[in-house]
């Protein structure tokens, strides 16, 4: 199925020419570093926005990428905190947290030219929406990450586990722009695919990131441990139904095998492994709590669709997300 082309169509003329792209990764955490920075090793003019210590560290040294699947390399695109230095890129990667999104959203204005795509690669499932009402439908398209990855100290990135992308339009079909993207990207080592039916991978991966995520926080275990306990893998295929039930109930293009594929993937991950919220959790910092089960939950009472598996992990969980929301303001 093939669907009415949109902006980016303009990058076509570069396919097969040699150019380069022009390309700012907002937010340089373990997502955005380890794909932007098989872009930037591809020759691509890649520029890093990140903050503080990670922000300095990158501009003395470039980005160090540790990577599971692809060894260690170093990058030394262009790196910054103020994106007006930048002007109208081709493609921006928006990798934020996804409470950062309010505030990472004000920087976009100035990076977005007439071909401009803005690609999300988080979690949660309503990231393509906020950036279209902020830059407009037009130029989003959507997608996420299967991997592991964090800040490892500033200025290194750490890359585990799969390493996939998966990106499409926010409507069912195939784009000109996705194709050619996808051609831009499997030329820079990315290990992706380009879905007709990318809002419903998008479910996909938001069922099991907030079945399985949810469940590694308030347990505090690892990948095995989740997996392999018969009571534990229960609550996290619980928690996943109840989720796609809910994209179901918001008109969702729920594919079938969604469950398989979420418990599947659980069962990809390394053992020892942990989910980056509840690593979170472990190290204090803010969590991803309300994108993820939070979302759930809320739209559940909406459309009065029972999920008790997700009440109760958001019952557990709540009280240390606001502790340490409070903790991370008052030492701000």
């Amino acid at each position: 199925m093939c669907i009415r082309d949109r902006v980016g169509v303009g990058l076509l003329m570069g396919i097969g020419s040699g150019e380069d792209m022009k390309v700012t990764v907002v937010g340089t955490g373990g997502v955005g570093g380890y794909f932007g920075g098989l872009l930037a090793r591809a020759g691509h003019e890649v520029t890093f926005i990140a903050r503080g210590s990670h922000l300095d560290a990158i501009k003395e040294n470039g980005l160090r990428v540790e990577s599971q699947l692809d060894g260690t390399f170093t990058v030394h695109g262009a790196a910054t905190d103020n994106s007006s230095e930048i002007g109208e890129q081709d493609l921006v990667i928006f990798a934020v947290k996804m409470y950062h999104n309010l505030n990472a959203i004000k920087i976009l204005p100035p990076l977005i030219g007439p071909d401009t795509i803005v690609l999300t690669l988080q979690n949660g499932i309503d990231n393509g929406e906020i950036l279209s009402e902020a830059v407009g439908d037009e130029h989003v398209m959507i997608g996420s990450a299967y991997m592991e990855g964090r800040i490892r100290e500033p200025g290194v990135i750490t890359q585990n586990g799969p390493g996939i992308a998966a990106f499409g339009e926010m409507d069912v079909g195939i784009s000109r722009r996705g194709e050619n993207l996808l051609q831009r990207f499997q030329e820079a080592g990315w290990r992706v695919n380009l879905h007709e039916n990318m809002p419903g991978m998008l479910w996909k991966k938001f069922a099991y990131i907030a079945g399985s995520a949810a469940v590694c926080a308030a347990a505090n275990c690892v990948y095995e441990e989740m997996r392999t306990k018969p009571e534990t893998r229960q609550l996290i295929s619980d928690a996943i139904e109840e989720v796609l039930a809910v994209g179901k109930a918001r008109g969702a293009p729920i594919m079938t095998d969604s469950l398989a594929w979420a418990m599947d993937s659980l069962d990809r991950f390394p053992g020892q492994g942990r989910a980056s919220m509840a690593k979170d959790f472990t190290d204090q910092r803010p969590v991803e709590l309300e994108g993820l089960t939070g979302t759930v939950v809320r739209w559940a009472r909406e459309l009065e669709v029972p999920t008790p598996a997700n009440d109760f992990l958001y019952a557990i969980l709540k009280p240390s997300a606001v502790r340490i929301e409070e903790l991370n303001q008052s030492t701000a």
